[in-house]
């Protein structure tokens, strides 16, 4: 190998491990003007001293000083216009290898060009866990686990669900709902005897991890009432 290929390997191992120190705190920006960062201080080659973010100066195949920088992807900037420069950006996609955070703290952190789902739209009924795309159907939604920060997803049916049960009542009798999984607040409970809503605390109260009772005689003079045999009792809740 001669001199010169090895000035040439050893100048391109500089600028690549250059722009790999600086790539994964960057984002793109779009500005008109881009300044020239200081000149960057490289590590002694083999001693595992990474190496900090800024500038390297390079000659081009014309003789021309140019700087090479990670501020906005690869960023070329001139010696003769050193605020400006040519961008190259990076096409994202493939497999983590490490654990990965954008800090946006301070700034807007945003995805432009978003398709608008509508409710006509089917929900997903068929995601698996950490499945990847192509593999189910329907539409999930993204949430973050703010313990780690993990963007997870989750069926549109565990948001929000509920459900309905109907009872015939007896005359003189309550009319009990006992389940332990209903809402633990009257504000997500509603009771309805033929067709007619009661009215919570009154006509009725929620027991947590116990039910829904339904008074037999509900309410005082001259909303008080009593049951028929017959009597159509029918609770709704969400969760």
């Amino acid at each position: 190998m001669n001199g010169t290929l090895k000035k040439t390997i050893f100048k391109t191992s500089i600028v690549f491990s250059l722009l790999l120190a600086g790539y994964g705190a960057q984002a793109q920006e779009k500005a008109a003007t881009i300044a020239k960062q200081a000149p960057t201080t490289l590590g002694q080659i083999g001693d595992g001293t990474a190496a900090t973010q800024g500038s390297v100066r390079v000659v081009d195949n014309k003789g021309t000083i140019k700087y090479l920088q990670v501020k906005n992807g690869i960023t070329q900037v001139t010696s003769t216009a050193p605020a400006g420069g040519i961008i190259t950006t990076w096409q994202l996609g493939g497999a983590l290898t490490d654990d990965t955070y954008i800090d946006a703290a301070g700034k807007v952190f945003a995805l432009d060009g978003i398709e608008l789902i509508k409710s006509t739209d089917l929900a997903s009924t068929d995601a698996t866990d950490k499945s990847k795309h192509g593999t189910g159907t329907g539409f999930t939604l993204l949430v973050r686990d703010e313990a780690t920060g993990t963007t997870k997803k989750m069926l549109m049916s565990d948001l929000v669900n509920g459900g309905e049960t109907l009872k015939t009542a007896t005359a003189g009798a309550d009319v009990v709902f006992a389940d332990a999984t209903l809402p633990t607040s009257v504000q997500k409970v509603w009771v309805y005897r033929n067709g007619v809503k009661l009215i919570a605390g009154t006509d009725y109260t929620l027991a947590a991890g116990t039910g829904v009772t339904v008074k037999n005689v509900g309410g005082t003079d001259p909303d008080d009432y009593a049951f028929i045999t017959g009597d159509k009792i029918e609770i709704h809740w969400i969760k």
